[in-house]
């Protein structure tokens, strides 16, 4: 492994160069689309499940199910910590992605089934899976490239259209199996969208399993980790985590909330501790971090809106009537994706060519506050002035509010992740892209909660959506505004990291 790598251990081995990027970046991207497939191929149906299995259909289920998928996603997110901390210190990179990708096909293949039991043990499994695939394989397209290597920020763009590639296909895919191939719009086969999504983990699990040679020992365990010993602990330790999960799942949102929020702080303190005992300006990067990680948590509560508040929004006051079709409620998931692999390339090459009049990391993040801040302006004013004679928005309105999100999202979100391989200190790596996923769960968590108080005790209205919705146009555009004003003391902080 060390000869692979080098003497530097922040240097990386020497691959070829395929469309200009490593090779082993492909290989990471396909493994990522399934993944996310899988992934996403279930967010469309849960709240809607959730509501049609275990609540009759009765609007007041909006308020329990936009809570459960709260935490469910603040859960998959938290448990990044864990896993970057395992693939860091007891079994590599590699094996982590395996042993994930193999307990989220398990969780997957549970929520099939038609029990409230089984299915949350079934998300907690899915969760416990997540949090060692999701953080890790992120990390290891950090380490194809050396830190000052201009092709980084690409690289992670390229990368996120990956994600959003598999994002983009799921909804349609398995809402076509569920609607129209296996049941119909007003009784979709739910089962057929989490089997489907099932299969499409176990794609991504075959190929990284055939794909890993070309990392040249990038993410191999520890010299004196290559045992399967270690393997066999890390299973065990999941399986006791599920029940833990589980757990966690059932003490409801608010009670959450207070736990991801401990978990954060003691997060943040073990990275300053670690940034102090590498000397004053790692723990200045490990500050600048950490501060970013705050605005983080705003940008995905009101983001995440789309898999809970949105979709009952779509169910019910967006009139999706066009010519007679009805445009399927699953299928606005896909409408950030597009966006997304629509604008990726352009916003990439824009960075690039901006030179040194781009952005700054901080300045990066309050424009994906401040454009989430313009999804929820337009929100407010089809609410207020486009409400139709039956209680409809127009189709348009929400399908452009998740285009403005995606550019947000673009100048955020892939930024975030190289910013964690460049600020976080060498030896917590992982560690470090753990808090980054851990303030998008809070910011997960807290969405759940708003989305209870969008659809309140009787189910979403327009008079309650509009009032969620201006707080939630309020509480992106001051923290946008206050983040670009603070730019220069982050940069300062952040120590020439661009």
């Amino acid at each position: 492994m060390s000869a692979a790598l080098g003497t530097d251990p922040g240097t990386p081995p020497s691959y070829d160069d395929v469309l200009g990027h490593p090779r082993p970046l492909w290989m990471l991207f396909m493994a990522e689309f399934w993944e996310r497939f899988a992934f996403y191929g279930i967010r469309w149906a849960l709240v809607l499940y959730i509501v049609a299995q275990f609540h009759g259909g009765d609007p007041a289920g909006q308020q329990p199910a936009g809570l459960v998928y709260g935490s469910y996603l603040a859960l998959v997110y938290a448990g990044a910590i864990f896993g970057g901390y395992i693939a860091d210190r007891v079994i590599g990179y590699q094996r982590s992605i395996l042993v994930g990708a193999v307990i989220m096909a398990v969780g997957l293949f549970m929520i099939a089934m038609p029990s409230e039991e089984l299915f949350k043990f079934g998300l907690a499994t899915i969760i416990v899976g997540n949090g060692l695939f999701k953080p890790n394989i992120s990390t290891m397209v950090g380490k194809l490239y050396s830190v000052a290597d201009g092709r980084r920020d690409s690289g992670f763009t390229l990368f996120y259209m990956g994600i959003n590639l598999g994002a983009m296909i799921a909804p349609i895919l398995t809402g076509v199996l569920a609607e129209q191939v296996f049941g119909t719009a007003e009784t979709p086969s739910y089962k057929v969208v989490f089997i489907a999504s099932g299969i499409g983990m176990l794609i991504s699990l075959v190929w990284f399993w055939f794909g890993r040679s070309q990392l040249k020992g990038v993410g191999a365990p520890l010299a004196g980790g290559e045992g399967l010993g270690r393997v066999v602990y890390t299973v065990i330790g999941a399986a006791v985590a599920v029940p833990l999960v589980y757990f966690l799942l059932s003490l409801g949102a608010n009670t959450l909330q207070w736990i991801l929020t401990a978990m954060f702080i003691g997060l943040a303190v073990l990275l300053l501790v670690e940034g102090i005992r590498v000397g004053s300006k790692q723990r200045d990067m490990v500050i600048a971090m950490l501060i970013i990680f705050a605005f983080n948590v705003l940008f995905w509560m009101f983001f995440e809106q789309a898999g809970s508040s949105f979709n009952f929004l779509a169910q019910n006051i967006v009139d999706r009537d066009l010519g007679g079709w009805i445009f399927p409620v699953g299928w606005f998931q896909s409408v950030n994706s597009v966006a997304i692999i629509a604008l990726a390339p352009l916003l990439a090459w824009l960075w690039v060519k901006m030179g040194s009049a781009n952005p700054s990391i901080p300045r990066k993040f309050g424009l994906g506050l401040l454009f989430n801040a313009v999804a929820f302006a337009l929100l407010m004013f089809a609410l207020s002035s486009l409400v139709d004679d039956v209680g409809k928005i127009p189709f348009w309105t929400l399908f452009m509010v998740y285009v403005i999100q995606s550019v947000g999202e673009l100048c955020l979100s892939p930024i975030g992740l190289s910013m964690v391989t460049k600020l976080a200190p060498m030896r917590l790596v992982g560690f470090g892209m753990g808090g980054w996923f851990l303030s998008t769960g809070i910011g997960n968590n807290l969405s759940g909660i708003f989305a209870s108080y969008v659809s309140g005790a009787e189910g979403m209205s327009v008079d309650s959506a509009l009032s969620g919705y201006t707080f939630g146009f309020w509480a992106l555009l001051i923290p946008g505004v206050l983040l670009f004003l603070i730019a220069p003391l982050i940069n300062k902080l952040m120590h020439g990291v661009k």
